[in-house]
């Protein structure tokens, strides 16, 4: 969830408090003349309201399709203050060689890129966002307080991403996961297949056969050197600060994207 949205309701929130309030302490005054409408409804009213109800049986279908449309229209005019391709995208794909791979309504994206004899994919995804966002804001709140050395950190909240490489000249697939965080990749595990389909593939008979092979030791164990080489190898390869700063931009671009066509699609469906 974008911070202007998580802002929005936070207002909302209050506001609602607020006029609850209000209205408890005034609703008195107004009794005898609510009481003197209500004598004076027609004994028809209650089918008329039933007949005018629409989109379906609900008693809410109405009230739910108004929210939704009053959100949707807030946010389609603040992405049309924006343009389409935001510049970040454009700067990225003019001066990097990855290939973005990406679908409405999927919420993995796949970057891809040749190295020599090597083909090279990198995948995220926004379906935990939230979760690790709320993770990064719980630990920056447990360090404040602590001096500040006067150079500000990058604030990018962290995506975990994996990465797999393969060689056209022989078997054999290279895994590592990592998480893209304020600029750099913190690598957690490298691992090897000699299978290189298996190592690739995104199924779920693959995924479970990948269970029973060994992983090779957590990253942060290995020999201090291996691990800087390592490093400096996907670094390399275009694994560096420039991709690791790219990912959470597009992460949350994308995830606005898809919020909007979540509120377009769940109205059209109450609309029905």
């Amino acid at each position: 969830m974008s911070a202007l949205r998580a802002l929005r309701q936070l207002t909302a929130s209050s506001s609602r408090v607020v006029a609850v309030r209000q209205l408890s302490t005034v609703s008195h005054r107004f009794v005898p003349s609510l009481a003197a409408r209500i004598v004076s409804i027609p004994t028809n009213a209650r089918a008329f309201s039933v007949s005018a109800r629409r989109f379906g049986e609900g008693a809410v279908d109405i009230t739910l399709s108004q929210k939704l449309t009053e959100e949707l229209k807030y946010e389609e005019e603040t992405a049309a203050g924006f343009p389409e391709t935001p510049g970040f995208l454009s700067q990225f794909l003019k001066t990097n060689p990855w290939e973005i791979q990406d679908s409405l309504g999927n919420d993995e994206v796949v970057m891809t890129r040749t190295f020599g004899n090597e083909k090279i994919r990198l995948m995220f995804s926004i379906a935990d966002m939230d979760a690790m966002e709320e993770d990064f804001e719980s630990e920056e709140s447990e360090s404040e307080g602590q001096e500040n050395d006067g150079d500000d950190p990058l604030h990018t909240f962290p995506i975990r991403a994996s990465l797999s490489i393969t060689k056209t000249t022989g078997p054999g697939c290279l895994n590592v996961d990592m998480i893209a965080q304020e600029g750099h990749f913190v690598v957690e595990n490298v691992a090897f297949y000699q299978d290189a389909k298996l190592g690739t593939e995104l199924t779920a008979e693959a995924d479970w056969k990948r269970r029973g092979v060994y992983l090779g030791p957590q990253f942060e164990t290995l020999d201090v050197g291996v691990q800087e080489e390592i490093e400096k190898y996907l670094a390399e390869r275009g694994v560096n600060e420039t991709a690791a700063l790219f990912i959470p931009e597009y992460a949350e671009w994308k995830e606005q994207k898809e919020y909007i066509s979540w509120l377009k699609n769940l109205k059209s469906f109450v609309d029905q």
